[in-house]
């Protein structure tokens, strides 16, 4: 049988639990779903021994001594609290297991704030990354010989991987595990752990309509919430310009410009959106088509699959309430 591909995951004191156990758990998630151990993960920190997460959990760690370097398949650092993670970074240790862990792995990356480490860690250059959101400008600004994704969930970039954060470290685990193993693995695995949806890493880290709503002129909020309510209705640029007494074409401008989208684009994203809901209330195809303004089923499947990667059916199946027995 062959050896199980270690997977490190780099934590220290102050960081974020789940940019750990998010991870961990869908490694670990994959060899229950192949029936074997095709990960071995570790939870190492730089001196090993109970470490005391941003929050009221304590993680059991192993030392990165314990663990060469050399062997590492994946490696990971989490992100968390600033003041943990400038002691990572300035761990001179740290930096040469972390660097030589990444120039022998098939991939490494962080988690959320964890990209700090690896820019001080200098393994950033020439990159595009990801990281969490509050944090993209800084990041940025630091390091001005990379490029930051400040909308992506995850960054893969050739054997670098970086994600937004928080849940988004899932994502980017379960992408690996697809990688690895197959969509049909991962699949399992992200049904198994009640996942909303397999989120691709070029998802934005928000809420599309709530972003919108939030930043949009006056006028247009309440235009969007009105569009929420009426989708089953004609929301061409003509029917919305009037409702908001302007001219097409000083409404197409100034809509784009407060929201960041086309009126079109943005009306499917409600839709779409509204969709995503319906699905999971047992309500058909056609009956969702028909309620959030598409003319049969087939179109509102093209378009659901344009944007997710994945068919209203496939969503629905994956979200659905499971017989724990079927898992």
């Amino acid at each position: 049988m062959p050896k199980p591909l270690d997977v490190a995951i780099l934590s220290f004191p102050r960081c974020q639990v789940l940019d750990v156990t998010g991870p961990a758990m869908v490694f670990e998630a994959g060899n229950d779903a192949l029936g074997k151990a095709h990960y071995k993960v570790h939870i190492c920190s730089p001196e090993g021994g109970t470490i005391q997460t941003s929050s009221a959990v304590a993680l059991v760690t192993q030392s990165i001594e314990d663990l060469s370097p050399g062997t590492i398949d994946t490696l990971l650092i989490a992100g968390g609290e600033e003041s943990g993670l400038k002691l990572l970074a300035d761990n001179d240790a740290v930096r040469k297991w972390a660097v030589r862990a990444s120039k022998n792995a098939r991939r490494y990356g962080s988690i959320c704030t964890g990209t700090f480490a690896l820019a001080h860690f200098g393994l950033l250059s020439g990159k595009r990354v990801a990281t969490h959101w509050s944090a993209c400008n800084d990041l940025a600004n630091r390091c001005t010989d990379i490029e930051v994704d400040t909308n992506a969930l995850f960054v893969n970039d050739g054997r670098l991987w970086t994600s937004a954060g928080v849940t988004t470290g899932i994502d980017m685990s379960l992408e690996m595990v697809a990688a690895d193993l197959g969509n049909a693995v991962a699949n399992t695995i992200a049904k198994r752990l009640v996942l909303y949806a397999r989120r691709p890493g070029y998802q934005s880290q928000f809420s599309a309509v709530l972003s919108a709503q939030s930043d949009a002129d006056a006028p247009f909020a309440a235009l969007i919430h009105w569009m929420r309510e009426n989708l089953s209705q004609t929301l061409d640029v003509p029917r919305l310009a009037e409702r908001v007494s302007m001219s097409e074409r000083t409404f197409l401008r100034r809509f784009t410009k407060s929201t960041g989208e086309t009126p079109a684009h943005f009306v499917e994203t409600l839709r779409l959106d509204q969709t995503r809901n319906l699905l999971t209330a047992g309500m058909s195809l056609k009956e969702i088509a028909v309620r959030t303004g598409y003319s049969t089923g087939a179109q509102l499947s093209k378009a659901f699959d344009r944007r997710f990667g994945m068919t209203p059916l496939l969503f629905r199946e994956l979200h659905s309430r499971s017989d724990p027995e079927s898992l």
